[in-house]
């Protein structure tokens, strides 16, 4: 019997396992690094351990420090989680040589999938169906496009779309340099890519007893740099032939290698409706939700009875309904998925939803981690149904401080090619990207107007719709893309504003604003963190599209002349560290626009900086490994 458990991972997938393991009666074991030192799963833990540092390297993927930490706080078992060392096999050998158990797959079962290359020799040799290898050295343009990947690795990292052949040696170079960073392993191969494929996997389950589980599919085709962003249980649009292909494929993959646990395996899915392998994640994955709501059942919980020698019944359950999660990031989709770190000063989702997070109000999101917030995961009897409930759900969110993907999701959920399984594939974003982050203006300045009434409510000396002066008020809100001056009036005779003749007040206080505009009431909540302002509202019926949510930032009537930055600067998009700076590049030099000038890595993504403008590189100021601070000069192109 399992009585206590280290989870050697952090944020929400700690907290995950944390919440099973308090409902078993399991004591619960966190550690941290120093930068997750308040952590919502260091707090909600029976006891943690401090790995010293901040970079993961230092911490999260030390094994010899994951391990003197478990034998320290007198855990019996280890649950890896996902990411970090999840899939490391010497790692999971250093678990068990130390006495301990190891709550994953043996460490040869690991070992056998850890290496894409070998793990297809195995599912070939196993009779799972697979895309055939192409040899970089003879390639021809007539099998582009081609998809160049980590051999080691996952989440997107050293994989590579190749379009055009000349460009092949340069991605393969920059691939092998990103996996070698990301997992010490610069090995890539290269296979054709599938236009127009889906992504689909299969939940297993297999105990120490000889019965594997094949628990449905999963649809994971809506990717950002080849990581998923919305996930779905059934893959809808899947015939019963294919639906039979696919879990027999699972078995087979899982029976080869002697699997144990919980696992998937990961196929792409083409026009046609044939299958390839693609991987086998030998870990719980972030999208387990899904499954778990369609087939009632707690995944950790039988992955902890697995551990601990139980069986599992000879047949899983049967499925119910549909689930569809959403991933909500503190990025910014229009900006080329930049993570964006501060300060959450709050997170909060209506009821009939599941939220799973690492982070709660007041947390800071920093530099050092994946920038994923939260998980939304919502379940009804039909597929149609479930997405209104999740696209609703987030849609009513109160997310306030920095940027996040969530407009995009509801505008991804609501989207007719969502919408309609037979138009799903993984090129959805490639396709609709610009259209689902351009801004809606046209609903933001009644937000502003909003803001500026709380705040001139909030300014007056005794408070109530009376007392508010009387004479011009004039107040500019910076928001997404432009600026927005308001110019109203507020007197006995109600409100009188510029650009607004069909709007009314109602309803005046220092965090709430009712109007009637255009003849419908609405409800405008207001919150203030500084000079940041969060301007919430209700769905306007109509317009499905439409944000329900703005956030302003208040300029002051006199700017300060001497906040100015020399033309051509190129400042830091975010807190991060230089990664490299192209080859050769030194000042002096000249530069084409969109000429690519160095690499920016934070929260596990490589982030490009190019020259804005043709000129020339007159300062260079940064070196390979430097942290950088948001708004730190990176280089100066002079025209």
């Amino acid at each position: 019997m399992i009585r206590s458990v280290l989870v050697a991972n952090r944020g929400e997938i700690a907290r995950r396992v944390f919440r099973t393991c308090r409902e078993l009666g399991i004591s619960t074991v966190a550690v941290h690094s120093d930068a997750d030192t308040g952590a919502p799963h260091v707090r909600e833990a029976d006891t943690a351990v401090r790995l010293p540092g901040d970079a993961p390297a230092d911490t999260y993927l030390r094994a010899d420090l994951l391990v003197r930490a478990a034998l320290a706080a007198g855990a019996d078992a280890v649950h890896p989680g996902y990411g970090f060392l999840s899939e490391n096999a010497g790692f999971a050998t250093a678990v068990t040589d130390a006495g301990l158990a190891w709550i994953g797959p043996p460490p040869a079962a690991i070992e056998a999938m850890a290496s894409k290359t070998r793990a297809k020799e195995l599912m070939a040799d196993a009779g799972v169906p697979l895309l055939a290898p192409v040899d970089p050295g003879q390639v021809t343009a007539a099998e582009l496009p081609l998809l160049v990947k980590a051999a080691a690795g996952g989440g997107g990292r050293g994989m590579r779309v190749v379009t055009e052949l000349d460009a092949l040696e340069a991605e393969l170079k920059t691939a092998a340099a990103e996996a070698a960073a990301a997992f010490g392993d610069g090995e890539v191969f290269v296979e054709p890519y599938v236009v127009g494929g889906r992504h689909v996997e299969v939940q297993i389950l297999a105990d120490g007893h000889g019965t594997v589980w094949t628990l449905g599919t999963r649809d994971c085709s809506l990717q950002r740099r080849h990581q998923k962003v919305i996930e779905e249980a059934p893959a809808p649009g899947l015939s019963v032939e294919l639906r039979s292909t696919l879990h027999q494929a699972a078995e087979r993959a899982a029976r080869a290698i002697g699997y144990r646990g919980a696992g998937t395996v990961e196929f792409l899915v083409d026009r046609t409706g044939r299958a390839y392998f693609l991987e086998m994640n030998t870990r719980l994955q972030v999208e387990h939700p899904v499954t778990e709501a369609v087939y009632r059942l707690d995944l950790v919980a039988l992955q902890l009875s697995i551990a601990e020698g139980q069986p599992l019944d000879t047949t899983p359950p049967r499925p119910h309904g549909h689930a569809v999660e959403a991933r909500l990031y503190a990025e910014d989709p229009a900006a080329g998925w930049q993570p964006q770190t501060g300060t959450l000063h709050r997170l909060a989702l209506p009821d009939g939803v599941r939220l799973d997070s690492g982070v709660t109000d007041g947390d800071t999101i920093g530099v050092h981690y994946d920038p994923m917030l939260a998980k939304v995961i919502a379940w009804a009897p039909s597929r149609d149904e479930a997405v209104r409930k999740l696209a609703g759900a987030l849609e009513r969110a109160r997310i306030h401080g920095p940027v996040t993907n969530r407009d995009l999701l509801v505008r991804s959920l609501r989207h007719p090619e969502f919408t309609d399984p037979a138009t799903l594939d993984t090129g959805f974003y490639d396709r609709h990207l610009t259209a689902l982050t351009t801004h809606d203006a046209d609903g933001a300045p009644v937000f502003a107007l909003a803001a500026a009434l709380a705040d001139a409510h909030g300014r007056s000396r005794f408070g109530g719709f009376r007392n508010v002066p009387s004479g011009p008020q004039t107040k500019t809100y910076a928001g997404t893309g432009t600026e927005h001056t308001i110019r109203y009036r507020l007197g006995r005779d109600g409100l009188r504003a510029d650009d607004f003749p069909g709007v009314r007040l109602l309803t005046l206080g220092p965090d709430e604003v009712v109007l009637e505009v255009d003849g419908l009431r609405r409800h405008f909540t207001v919150s203030r963190y500084g000079d940041r302002v969060h301007v919430d509202a209700p769905p306007t019926p109509g317009a499905p599209t439409t944000p329900t949510s703005h956030t302003f930032t208040a300029l002051p009537r006199f700017p300060d002349p001497t906040a100015r930055t020399e033309p051509g600067s190129l400042l830091a998009p975010m807190p991060g560290t230089v990664v490299r700076i192209a080859e050769g590049l030194a000042e002096g030099d000249r530069v084409q626009a969109g000429q690519p000038l160095l690499w920016l890595e934070a929260m596990k993504m490589e982030h490009k900086i190019t020259a804005p403008a043709p000129g020339t590189l007159t300062t260079l100021p940064i070196t390979p490994g430097q942290q950088v601070e948001l708004g730190t000069l990176l280089a100066v192109v002079t025209d």
